[in-house]
């Protein structure tokens, strides 16, 4: 590294919680000198007791080489109180309570006993990095680091310039978490930084979802996992989270943006927050936890495999079915099963476009085929019909949520509000796309960058979705962003960039 990043060798940290505990681990390891302050100096010795414990623990499992290791814990130096002289310091990280006011007065302090020199950062996720340097003398050596907890474990770091942050900051603060091991992205101050601001696509839609009665938190949960391939459903995160934390965040990100719709936040976390059911540390959220374990309801019992014919509008769909050993059959002729694939639209809409009577038509939805069947049930289906639907898609061995009709299909649903959520970063230019991308892949946890998933998936897709639930519902949160509507016309992929102004100069 060269410039100020070759040079911040001396790092203080303010703090020791367990994110304070990481940054440190995560510096020390990574070549610097590391000073931990609390008000309480009995936190400071067990603070780097632990940090020593976790460093000779990467020893033993060689992660990290003996002499590299003792040096680590070599740099690790206690000092008395967060505003112990600070002469030599290069860079001061706060990572204390999330109060505005707090850390105001902590930098505040912080500039009178440290040399002009000393960078620096907040650890906030929530609260306006140009906030909190409007309450020091100098706002340019103030920027955002945001780390993710578990420190060392979690390599995304979102590296959050001021107004007034130093121009050339932000790019030896890149450097320097780079030098460390990590991964920074790049991300505006504005509500919710990249990763909660991004995440806001998933939990307000299912919640959406949820709110319209369509499916159970548990059977939404299984579909994310299942089709769209996510480690946690939205439920199951919230729950992780916490409501209470959750809820917050949906309503401070919501309202920083002025009440955007596609931002809305759903009714149903307030009430729940009031009554208490936060999730896991409470025992009860979306879901019920005993001992900590997470108690999953059991899925429905799908009936067996009818004996009447069954007619697939999707070739892929029928082929499936044959090989299960299902009579399909090449029309719809009178007295059998209809199944429509759903690509955009609800199951009374692809009925009435292919001219089907909708007694006797189930809607399928397109994704999923080889991980999890999503069975639409219209108002007007025959039960008779529908039971044997069920029956035939599950013969082929492949489980089976059966949901209320609605606009489109619940994971076409959510995986649109993911990636327009994403476009619409991208369109207020608040992050590059790349960085898009490897943020929500590191911090969210989804198997690809949003904007690569609506690349992979088909960007015409994604409108197609999105216009289609726009039509039916009326609702301002299903407005494409004109990210993906000029790429769509142009032809060009979501993660690209293309022509910019300053690219004619």
């Amino acid at each position: 590294m060269t410039g100020w990043a070759g040079r911040a060798g001396r790092i203080r940290v303010i703090g020791t919680g367990v994110m304070g505990r990481g940054i440190v681990q995560l510096a020390a390891t990574g070549g610097a000198t590391v000073e931990l302050a609390d008000v309480a100096p009995d936190a400071v010795n067990a603070a780097i007791e632990h940090v020593s414990a976790m460093v000779d623990r990467l020893v033993a499992k060689g992660k990290l080489a003996e002499d590299a290791g003792r040096a680590a814990k070599d740099r690790l130096v206690p000092v008395d109180g967060p505003l112990a002289p600070a002469e030599g310091v290069d860079l001061v990280i706060e990572a204390v309570r999330e109060d505005l006011e707090t850390k105001q007065t902590l930098f505040a302090g912080l500039e009178k006993v440290c040399g002009p020199d000393t960078i620096f950062a907040t650890n906030t996720s929530s609260l306006s990095v140009t906030e909190i340097a409007a309450g020091i003398t100098d706002p340019a050596r103030m920027i955002g680091l945001h780390f993710f907890n578990p420190v060392p474990l979690m390599r995304l770091v979102e590296v959050i310039p001021g107004a007034r942050t130093a121009d050339w900051l932000p790019g030896e603060a890149l450097e320097l978490v780079r030098g460390w091991g990590h991964e920074p992205v790049l991300a505006k101050d504005a509500p919710g930084f990249l990763v909660n601001h991004a995440g806001r696509g998933l939990n307000t839609e299912a919640l959406q979802i949820l709110s319209e009665s369509l499916a159970s938190p548990a059977e939404i949960d299984r579909i994310a996992r299942d089709v769209l391939g996510l480690k946690l459903g939205p439920f199951e995160l919230l729950d992780l989270t916490g409501l209470d934390v959750s809820h917050a965040v949906l309503e401070s990100i919501w309202s920083g943006f002025h009440a955007e719709p596609r931002l809305r936040p759903s009714w149903l976390t307030r009430p729940r927050v009031a009554a208490g059911l936060f999730g896991r540390k409470t025992g009860e959220g979306f879901y019920r936890y005993t001992d900590g374990k997470q108690e999953l309801p059991a899925e429905a019992t799908a009936p067996p495999a009818p004996t009447m014919p069954v007619y697939a509008a999707d070739e892929r769909l029928g082929r499936l079915l044959s090989a299960a050993g299902v009579d399909v059959v090449p029309d719809a002729y009178p007295d059998t099963v209809l199944l429509v694939t759903l690509r955009g639209e609800s199951t009374v809409e692809a009925a009435r476009q292919l001219e089907l009577p909708a007694p006797r038509v189930c809607g399928i939805d397109a994704l999923g085929y080889e991980s999890r069947f999503t069975m639409s049930v219209h108002p007007g289906l025959d039960p008779h019909y529908g039971r044997a639907a069920w029956g035939a898609l599950a013969a082929t061995g492949t489980p089976v949520t059966v949901v209320r009709d609605a606009a489109a299909p619940i994971a076409q649903r959510l995986l649109a509000s993911i990636i327009n959520t994403a476009c619409y970063i991208a369109d207020q230019g608040l992050a590059a796309p790349a960085d898009i991308d490897t943020a929500v892949r590191l911090g969210l946890g989804y198997p690809r960058g949003p904007l690569e998933w609506g690349d992979l998936v088909g960007p015409e897709k994604v409108l197609r979705i999105l216009n289609g639930l726009l039509r039916a519902t009326g609702d301002p949160r299903y407005r494409p962003s004109s990210w993906l509507t000029e790429r769509v016309a142009l032809g060009l992929p979501l993660a690209s960039t293309g022509i910019r102004p300053a690219d004619l100069a």
